[in-house]
């Protein structure tokens, strides 16, 4: 019997905050930690929706106190105020699972004009995170989870069109922010460990989990296809519950260390208890990690301006 989330060890006394709580593996996720008696800071981009799963979970479990937040990673000033907001009404913060994300949608473009997969899936999240290190430094075990998928082996950086306005593909640009989610954690880790940081970068990813993910997408697209081979495919997903124990393990198990990556133990990696997995090999790649960090470096603060310095220059560099 694999690890499950009645394995996970007590909770109380520490924060959690988890993006995208209020559906999906972030709901799963939000559900197990609060039953170990965490406080859960549900950050979500709709609130009525939030507010909808926090009453969920209320009258599902005893447990942990629950809040909730606003943040839409698509734009970076609603990750600076949730930032504000976390500060003011916590002033420290044990772990932040990086959850929320999109999947395949046409080109559109976040608040500050970048390709909203980038933005949602990754430079959002970055900026949350960096933001967020000084309320976690003095933690005991603190813990950024960061959540990519089975995407990521296919994803290659558009290094000189990172924000697809030569040529889009909105597969090849959702791969390129899985991917994207492997080379932060994994850079943010060798960061926090050259600055002599008690913080962990972890990275985890579902495999094939039934989410809102799937359907939205097929939505948003209008494709015929696509409901095909989710419906042939349909066997291989396990529940939500289940693809969010990688990440559970990842933010909890003592044996879990930083700078590694966790998903599914079986089927290739597509469903089973969580086992540490390889990441794709760009990932493991220092210097493409130290360009791309430097890359999403540069347009987080070109999209907040010269007025709003961003503080990730202020980590060591690899």
């Amino acid at each position: 019997m694999g690890w499950a989330a009645a394995d996970i060890p007590d909770q109380q006394g520490r924060i959690a905050l988890i993006t995208g709580a209020n559906s999906g593996l972030g709901l799963e996720t939000a559900r197990a930690l609060q039953r170990k008696g965490a406080t859960v800071v549900m950050a979500c981009r709709n609130l009525r929706k939030g507010e909808e799963a926090k009453q969920q979970l209320l009258l599902d479990n005893e447990g942990g106190a629950l809040d909730l937040v606003a943040l839409d990673l698509a734009d970076l000033t609603s990750v600076s105020r949730c930032v504000e907001t976390m500060h003011n009404r916590y002033g420290r913060l044990d772990l932040l699972i990086n959850n929320a994300g999109v999947m395949a949608p046409p080109r559109m473009l976040s608040r500050q004009g970048l390709e909203l997969q980038l933005a949602t899936n990754h430079l959002g999240p970055m900026a949350l995170t960096i933001d967020l290190l000084p309320l976690m430094e003095q933690q005991r075990d603190p813990r950024v989870v960061t959540v990519s998928s089975g995407a990521q082996y296919f994803g290659q950086i558009a290094w000189d069109d990172p924000n697809g306005e030569q040529r889009y593909d909105r597969w090849q640009a959702y791969s390129q922010s899985k991917l994207a989610n492997v080379m932060f954690a994994l850079e943010l880790d060798q960061r926090l460990r050259a600055g002599a940081s008690n913080v962990s970068s972890l990275a985890a990813h579902p495999g094939l989990a039934r989410t809102n993910l799937q359907p939205t997408s097929v939505a948003a697209n209008g494709s015929w296809i696509e409901p095909l081979a989710y419906r042939l495919m349909d066997p291989l997903f396990q529940s939500a519950a289940m693809g969010a124990l990688p990440q559970l393990h990842a933010a909890t198990a003592a044996s879990a260390q930083s700078g590694e990556h966790y998903g599914p133990d079986g089927l290739g990696g597509f469903r089973g208890h969580p086992s540490r997995q390889p990441v794709a090999a760009a990932a493991r790649d220092a210097a493409q990690r130290k360009r791309f960090w430097e890359l999403s470096e540069s347009l987080i603060q070109a999209a907040k301006g010269p007025d709003r310095p961003h503080r990730s220059t202020d980590l060591a560099a690899g």
